[in-house]
């Protein structure tokens, strides 16, 4: 069984020491652990655009430096200024000379602030794309298994949600830390010169807002984990509702406020955590903003003392008093920023752990087996058993099943008999719970898995509608086949696809569906299907399998497919899954499914003769087609 969200990120989880010795060891680990994950994001940015962690680094000690210069300049102006008032004999060229000074730094400093958010902004875009890129890499290789959990679709989730804007802003936040830390230490420097406690004191007080914020930053993440399905289903609710194809049915049946509701119950259950999450985190950070303004305001009356002694200049006053601000500024921000990266660093491990995912189907020998192309081959199951994962009942059961080369086998049995699995098996989607599918003698497991896909051409009953052209997705039936016009009109003439498309505004380069072209044509579903089986036709596949490939089609076109299949299989294996039964009676081998099991097999006069469960399910078809009395 599947752990849920709650439990994804087990295997990164640094578990809580039990006593004060297991306290430092906890540290370390929890430390080593953060390094890692950032380190990790690091190499991400590195490997999308290695100018922009260049860029970072300068604008970090930029950003740190920069502040205690406008700090210094606007003293001294301020000090000048004091002695020009108190009569002391200063020209004005003195001062300007200090005011040309503050023009260019306020000037240099905005302008590199525009420089580097462009630059952020647009190889931020690279970063995201890169990401983005190497999600859909890996989700090409992750077992179809995998998408029957709720555990996968959490991390997927996750990880597409966050992984996307995180690693940009976490490296903008990081290198942020570095910026403040050298202002920081140039603050720490000028009130050495006058008081030493200050900056002691400053951090100090900081300390309960700093395990504030980490307490809470953890606490979100986890409130994030644990909330996940609320979010996914947030979003599905709100989708149905912009969905084009089911809009009609939404209309028709008065769905969308049922679908707005459920969205209102689940966000009131979602927010209703939420916002207590942030209410306790305020009210902590407030009672520590009390205690450190405190602390400012003492500071400040010193500094005040001095300048009234006659101990500091009337500029030195906003030099001091104007570091404690920018070091407490830098302290609450250094906290903030560094909890901030330490929780993209957590939301990261939905991206590192799915970017782990193991594929299990894999060929089972180092050196794979290849598969021997455009020839007959021969289908074994062996006592083929399998369960969905997470499950406990079979729904194929000890199945005993020869397909020789060059039979057309049809597969036949009522909704849930397991039609669609047995397929699923044959192509190596799933792998049998126990028992083995043998291929010309050898374990499927042992071939190429690229190699043994490239040999079926099939039709699923969920086909995909492709939002290309007529063109294209025709040609997506044997994608590395090179393209060719006369091969691709071929196809749709086998399948009754090319009267339809001749009459579209573009012909085949008509784009299809309009999510993306006005002038883009919404295809029937029957018409889709046609697309479909022009795949198999286009396909150079030695196995072609089609799992009810004429649901949609009336009965007359229904059999001029047929009539063109019978010419495409010639000297090929083909499979069929339908509930139309007239299309078994020129079968090899009828197959008949049953909860899993196989309880008949034969061709259509064996079956008939026998008067058993394929007879009844084909008379009680071939009685709708009876006049009645």
């Amino acid at each position: 069984m599947g752990r849920g969200p709650s439990a994804i990120n087990d295997q990164y989880r640094v578990p809580k020491p039990k006593s004060l010795k297991e306290v430092p060891a906890y540290i370390d680990t929890l430390t080593k652990t953060f390094f890692e994950r950032l380190f990790y994001i690091f190499k991400l940015v590195w490997n999308a655009r290695k100018t922009l962690l260049f860029a970072m680094i300068f604008m970090a000690l930029f950003n740190g430096v920069m502040p205690v210069i406008g700090s210094l300049i606007a003293a001294n102006i301020l000090n000048k200024l004091a002695l020009a008032y108190s009569g002391e004999l200063l020209t004005f060229g003195v001062i300007s000379v200090l005011l040309i000074w503050q023009f260019s730094y306020l000037f240099f400093n905005s302008a590199m602030t525009y420089i580097y958010s462009m630059i952020t902004s647009v190889s931020g875009e690279l970063v995201t794309n890169h990401v983005r890129l190497r999600i859909m890499e890996k989700a090409k290789t992750v077992d179809l298994a995998s998408y029957d959990s709720p555990e996968f679709y959490a991390k997927m989730e996750n990880a597409n949600r966050e992984a996307g804007t995180r690693p940009i802003e976490i490296m903008k936040s990081t290198f942020s830390v570095l910026g403040t830390l050298i202002s920081m230490i140039g603050y720490v420097i000028i009130l050495f010169g006058v008081n030493r406690t200050a900056p002691l004191v400053i951090i100090l007080v900081s300390i309960p807002a700093t395990i504030v914020n980490f307490i809470y930053r953890k606490k979100n993440v986890n409130y994030r984990y644990k909330k996940s399905k609320n979010r996914r289903q947030m979003d599905y609710y709100a989708n149905i509702l912009i969905n084009k194809d089911l809009v009609k049915e939404i209309r028709m049946f008065g769905l969308a406020d049922t679908f707005c509701e459920k969205y209102q119950e689940v966000f009131t259950q979602y927010y209703k955590g939420l916002k207590q999450l942030k209410l306790g985190e305020t009210i902590w950070n407030i009672l520590s903003v009390v205690v450190s303004n405190v602390v400012f305001l003492f500071l400040y009356v010193f500094f005040a003392k001095g300048v009234f002694a006659g101990t500091f200049e009337v500029g030195n006053y906003s030099l001091y008093t104007g570091a404690i601000t920018a070091f407490g500024s830098g302290v609450s921000s250094l906290i903030t920023t560094v909890a901030s990266i330490y929780e993209g660093t957590l939301f990261t491990n939905n991206l590192i752990s799915f970017m782990n995912e193991k594929p299990s189907i894999v060929p089972a020998t180092q050196d794979p087996r290849s598969v021997e192309r455009h020839t007959g081959h021969t289908i074994v199951f062996e006592n083929v058993s399998f369960r969905y994962p997470g499950t406990q009942k079979d729904v194929i059961k000890h199945i005993n099943l020869k397909i020789d080369q060059g039979d057309t086998v049809v597969i036949v049995g009522l909704n849930g008999a397991g039609k669609t699995t047995l397929i699923k098996l044959l192509t190596r989607l799933y792998d049998p719970t126990e028992g083995r599918i043998l291929l010309d003698g050898h374990d499927l497991k042992e071939y190429s898995v690229e190699e043994l896909y490239a040999m079926f051409g099939i039709i699923f009953q969920d086909f995909g509608k492709y939002a290309f052209s007529a063109k294209e997705n025709i040609q997506f039936g044997d994608i590395h086949r090179q393209a060719e016009q006369d091969a691709v009109c071929c196809a749709a003439q086998q399948s009754g696809a090319d009267s339809f498309i001749k009459n579209m505004p573009n012909g085949y380069d008509t784009p299809l569906m309009r999510y993306f072209e006005s002038n883009g044509v919404e295809p029937s579903i029957g018409q889709w299907q046609k697309l479909a089986i022009a795949r198999a036709f286009y396909s150079d596949s030695d196995i072609i399998i089609l799992d009810e490939p004429t649901a949609s089609l009336d009965p007359i076109a229904e059999q001029e497919i047929f009539n063109q299949f019978d010419e495409l299989r010639k000297d090929k294996t083909t499979i069929f899954v339908s509930h139309r039964l007239s299309s078994a009676t020129l079968a090899d081998k009828i197959v008949v499914l049953e909860n899993g099991e196989i309880i008949e097999i034969g061709n259509h006069c064996r079956l008939m003769k026998k008067n058993g469960r394929y007879c009844e399910l084909f008379s009680a078809q071939a009685s709708r087609y009876q006049p009645t009395a």
